[in-house]
């Protein structure tokens, strides 16, 4: 075993389990660089899991006998093709449009800890991102506080995964409110193209790369006020029943 990670109730997603894109960022940490992690089961609360070691650059997540996630390091040359850039005053006003603040009562998970309306500030990230009116962009405005930060000033790994995860199938699914149907992630690769300094704006944005079946896969990407990428991911999400235990990705 090279190590284990707990997930702490506050970074849940559903009220049971940990945020998809956090428990993926916590399990990039043992790799180097840009990484890939496909979830296999949710990840439980408060439970230690087992980070073991696959083949060269690759680990897996065990709860017991259990396989929660797998994770590779990505190679150096893939990259997602990134959007225009949207202002810092864009992302503001398009936040506030969001549907999960218009509807609250809609929203399957209202404690997420990155896009529940219910979560205090400082406790979550409150990242609701809305359409952006003439593109096909979702945004919203976020400003890291220092407890995400380390010792350096710089927003740790594990919530900039965190900030790219729920934007994605929020701004692939733009005007829809999810209402009965969740959706859980399954997959999501993401890199860092930058610094990530705590106290500053970043624009976040969400849109769809592409939909099939149950599937629908989505980009994500973090900017400076000033438009400089500074990080960027893509996910596959996958839609559930209210009721539905995902079973994992193929």
């Amino acid at each position: 075993m090279t190590g284990s990670l707990i997930v702490a109730p506050r970074f849940c997603g559903p009220p049971d389990r940990g945020n998809g894109g956090y428990v993926c960022g916590l399990i990039a940490g043992f790799l180097e660089g840009p990484a890939e992690v496909t979830l296999r089961l949710p990840a439980p609360l408060e439970t230690s899991l087992a980070i073991e070691r696959g083949g060269p650059g690759s680990v897996r997540v065990l709860d017991g006998q259990h396989l929660i996630a797998e994770a590779t390091a990505l190679p150096g040359s893939r990259h997602l093709q990134l959007p225009d850039p949207v202002s810092v005053q864009q992302a503001r006003a398009a936040g506030a449009r969001s549907p999960l603040l218009m509807h609250p009562e809609l929203h399957p998970y209202p404690a997420c800890f990155v896009c529940g309306p219910d979560r205090r500030p400082g406790d979550g990230l409150r990242i609701c991102v809305g359409p952006v009116p003439g593109t096909a962009l979702s945004a919203d405005v976020w400003c890291p506080g220092e407890e995400l930060t380390d010792a350096n000033g710089q927003v740790r790994p594990e919530f900039i995964w965190a900030a790219l995860d729920c934007p994605g199938v929020i701004g692939a699914l733009r005007d829809a409110v999810p209402g009965d149907t969740g959706y859980v992630l399954g997959r999501l690769a993401a890199r860092q193209l930058g610094p990530v300094k705590g106290g500053e704006p970043l624009v976040v944005a969400g849109w769809r790369l592409a939909a099939q079946g149950r599937k629908i896969l989505a980009g994500s990407a973090l900017f400076t006020a000033s438009g400089q990428p500074v990080a960027a991911a893509q996910a596959t999400w996958i839609r559930l029943g209210r009721d539905a235990v995902p079973s994992g990705i193929s």
